[in-house]
């Protein structure tokens, strides 16, 4: 006789609502540590951010994605802190076309200014306060004089003095010092090889950095909520064609039109994504990357969803998707190595690299019959319509194959594929080979469909 206590050791105890609710999370945003562990992002901050007292939350979130295992490299900018250093000297601020005009007092504006800066966040990063983010947290940040620059000269007959633009930067220095598990920190300052130094912007310093690595992402924290579209509404992603086609509309502002035009810049120069999040939100760059919608606006190259058959490099993430419900007893288990053989019946949804929903169809040619098996949809797109877009794929590559006729076995959501024009039906009607597999214990309900 089995001891209950076995039964009883062996059950899952539940957990409290908000236990939950935090292991639910972060089960969520594991696929997506995984993709991004080892990859290079470029994160240009706007000079405001740290006026409005947000360099805390951001130094706590780089770090944590630094412990992920994601290369930073960190880019400032220092508008409101140049203009704050003129005020100081009862110096008026001139500009030419929205560029800064930089004459020599300026320029000592802007030197006070980015070493100040530079400080300030090199100190954030030094924190290691018991109950913080930063807790037992060992950030080294390099800087340096990474940055070539030369002027940008005479525009319109306006000589704009010591403001430059970047001319090279030593990517392979920043490359050693990510690859030494250390933080990369850019100013908006660059040096001629004559010793000169010259004002630059974050924008240009950070576009510039991640073209030459190459980065997978270039990430812009602004005082901008992302692209809005006529109606005030947030548009979540662009392509790169889409995104240059907006950026001539009239109802775009021109912050918008800047940082935009630098993002689709590096997506058609090789980088990989291109994010612009408000500093507004707190938390906005780990909610843009570990969710699913993001808060801000992503510029890609290409369409970043896809609807494809499996391949045998999916077959890890297709057990980690469909694991939990193996666990739960909605899907039978299924061994990896079984994954593996049966790879090519299977069709997976992918967003941004990460593997989302998946469904597999096994025919049975004599009867002209095929079993739609594991149709699972990550929880965070649950009842967004994928379901149903993996269903009608798996419809139409039956068809291709001649099949009349699709059927399944559901403990849990026969309703659902009852809405989708399934029939109830019994074990006799099943492929004579897949009925002596039934499990009876199981209890499967069958329906089945007429193509």
């Amino acid at each position: 006789m089995t001891d209950p206590r076995d039964k009883a050791a062996s059950e899952a105890a539940p957990l409290p609502p908000a236990t939950e609710d935090f292991v639910n999370w972060l089960r969520k945003v594991t696929p997506y540590i995984h993709a991004f562990s080892g990859k290079t992002f470029v994160v240009g901050f706007v000079g405001e951010l740290v006026q409005k007292g947000h360099l805390t939350g951001l130094v706590h979130d780089l770090s944590l994605l630094h412990a992920m295992g994601m290369k930073i490299v960190m880019v400032y900018g220092s508008r409101p802190q140049v203009e704050e250093q003129l005020a100081l000297r009862n110096i008026a601020s001139r500009f030419h076309n929205g560029i800064r005009i930089t004459d020599a007092a300026a320029l000592e504006a802007a030197k006070e200014a980015a070493g100040e800066l530079r400080l300030d966040i090199e100190a954030a990063f030094s924190q290691g306060l018991p109950n913080t983010p930063m807790a037992h947290a060992s950030v080294r940040v390099v800087s340096g004089n990474f940055v070539t620059a030369r002027p940008l000269g005479v525009v319109n007959g306006i000589d704009l003095q010591s403001t430059g633009v970047v001319r090279k930067v030593a990517i392979d220095a920043v490359r050693h010092a990510l690859n030494s598990n250390a933080m990369v920190l850019l100013g908006p300052l660059g040096f001629s090889p004559t010793g000169e130094a010259f004002n630059l912007t974050m924008e240009d310093v950070a576009t510039t950095t991640a073209i030459a690595l190459k980065a997978d992402k270039l990430i812009f924290v602004t005082e901008v909520e992302g692209v809005l579209d006529t109606e005030g509404g947030l548009i979540e992603e662009l392509q790169v064609e889409s995104a240059r086609e907006m950026m001539a509309e009239p109802h775009v502002p021109n912050a918008t039109r800047a940082y935009m035009n630098c993002l689709i810049k590096s997506v058609e120069q090789g980088v990989a994504r291109g994010h612009l999040v408000p500093f507004s939100i707190d938390g906005s760059v780990l909610l843009e990357l570990f969710s699913h919608d993001g808060v801000g606006t992503m510029v890609s190259q290409l369409n970043l969803e896809s609807l494809r058959e499996a391949g045998f490099d999916d077959a890890g993430n297709i057990k980690d998707l469909i694991e939990p419900l193996e666990l739960d007893g909605t899907l039978v288990k299924r061994p990896q190595d079984k994954i593996e053989r049966d790879i090519d019946h299977f069709s997976v949804l992918e967003h941004d690299g990460i593997l989302w929903g998946c469904a597999a169809l096994h025919p049975y040619r004599d009867e002209k019959m095929g079993e739609l098996a594991c149709l699972v949809i990550h929880p965070s797109w649950q009842g967004s319509g994928e379901g149903e877009r993996l269903l009608q794929h798996i419809e139409k590559r039956a068809r291709s194959q001649g099949l009349a006729r699709l059927f399944v076995l559901t403990t849990r959501t026969s309703h659902w594929f009852i809405k989708r024009g399934f029939q109830m039906a019994d074990v006799n009607s099943l492929p004579k080979d897949r009925q002596k597999f039934y499990d009876r214990n199981r209890n499967s309900q069958i329906l089945i469909k007429t193509l």
